[in-house]
């Protein structure tokens, strides 16, 4: 881009990396920062690193990937590779969080790249990742740290994205549509996410208070009941960790979101947009829950990656996250399929295959065995799916049974 536009685009893009800082991290002065980004998204990392030093960040230390280097793995590493992962570099993430460092990824990754390799390569190749990068995601998950997601624009995005449309103003396209949804265009970003937050605090003190014992789902394909874990709190929005600080670890979000009961999630549920997983993108899932565990599992295009990922461990086969949408979202409204977790879950109520969020209970700070006495699951990975819609109903069930009405059509009734 040039001339006004590019002004425009630099403007917008500090705004982002501001609110990357200022509404996502909570930074706090004197705290280190670990990010991770592709060497696309530089731009996007170079301001939030100076708006964190701007906030009185000690050091910040970023991790860059690159796409066609995870590729190169894949066609050229010998088969053993595939069983090993960089335990080190976790290692050493892990110390830096449990010293205090707060953690933010930028995220824009391929949602194809490793459509057509080995299955069996990916599976084996995510296992260990998440093996050896399981103590420093502990340390995320229980919100011991404050941690973020934004996004930035690559060009093998923008092309899975607008397939049919020159690279450059699928870029533009793209740019636009996470601006948007990330609340930049507002006259105040920072005070727009403040109101926002506002909402999402109200309905979520809402579902505190009616202390639902399940969700009835219903839609097309879909007829699923979610047992919620026993002493369970809804979530959404701010977050405050455990060190103190708050922020939103997602940007954008539209959820509220509590946990399942491992073992309580009964019937037929089938996804409503495609899910872009380590590289492929899966289709038109499919699955049966029988006492909280898939029993069948199905899709279009990516079974196979579908089925190598619920068998990562015992807990890849049950609930660990149910997330509430309005349909009548802006990114739902945007009609953009992002095909990437981040964006596309905010689009619509889903779910999550494996880990659960130990922050989602009234009681905090509970041991591993008093969380899994109250349902949370345990697992190596936590992938969300999306199965609303403007066609899903959902149902509160009270203890005693009773069903209240939730959302009709997609759109919050209570």
């Amino acid at each position: 881009m040039t001339g006004e536009g590019a002004i425009a685009h630099a403007e917008r893009l500090d705004r982002l990396a501001e609110v990357a800082v200022k509404v996502g991290l909570g930074l706090a002065p004197g705290q280190e920062l670990v990010m991770t980004a592709s060497v696309e998204a530089l731009d996007l990392a170079r301001r939030i690193t100076e708006h964190a030093y701007r906030a009185g960040a000690r050091l910040v230390t970023t991790l860059l990937a690159d796409d066609q280097a995870a590729l190169a793995r894949y066609r050229f590493a010998p088969d053993e590779s595939f069983d090993s992962a960089p335990g080190w570099l976790f290692d050493g993430m892990a110390a830096a969080f449990r010293g205090g460092a707060a953690r933010l990824a930028i995220v824009g990754e391929d949602p194809s790249l490793l459509a057509g390799q080995d299955p069996d390569k990916i599976a084996r190749a995510n296992r260990a990742r998440s093996r050896a990068y399981r103590p420093a995601l502990d340390l995320i998950s229980t919100s011991t740290i404050n941690w973020a997601l934004v996004a930035a624009a690559t060009p093998a995005w923008a092309r899975a994205v607008f397939p049919d449309t020159p690279e450059d103003v699928a870029m533009a396209r793209l740019w636009d549509a996470i601006f948007a949804a990330s609340r930049i265009d507002a006259a105040d970003p920072v005070a727009a996410w403040a109101a926002h937050n506002a909402g999402l605090m109200a309905r979520r003190n809402m579902l505190n208070e009616r202390r639902y014992a399940a969700l009835h789902f219903r839609g097309p394909g879909t007829d699923l009941r979610v047992g919620l874990a026993d002493g369970h709190a809804w979530m959404g929005g701010l977050t405050t960790a455990k060190n103190g600080l708050t922020g939103n670890p997602n940007i954008p979000t539209e959820e509220v979101f509590t946990t399942p009961h491992a073992a309580r999630t009964e019937g037929v549920v089938a996804a409503t947009k495609p899910l872009a997983y380590q590289g492929t993108l899966i289709r038109d899932i499919r699955v049966r829950f029988e006492g909280g565990v898939i029993v069948d599992a199905e899709a279009s295009t990516g079974a196979e990656v579908l089925r190598r990922m619920i068998g990562t461990d015992e807990g890849a086969r049950r609930l660990g996250e149910v997330a509430l949408v309005p349909d009548s979202n802006p990114i739902s409204r945007s009609g953009v399929l992002f095909l990437n977790t981040l964006f596309d879950e905010n689009a619509a109520s889903h779910i999550a295959l494996g880990q659960a969020y130990s922050k989602c209970f009234t009681d905090k700070d509970l041991s591993d065995e008093a969380l899994a006495a109250r349902g949370a699951n345990r697992s190596l990975i936590h992938v969300d799916w999306m199965i609303g819609s403007a066609e899903t109903d959902v149902d509160g069930i009270a203890a005693d049974g009773a069903a209240e009405p939730l959302m009709r059509r997609g759109e919050w009734v209570r």
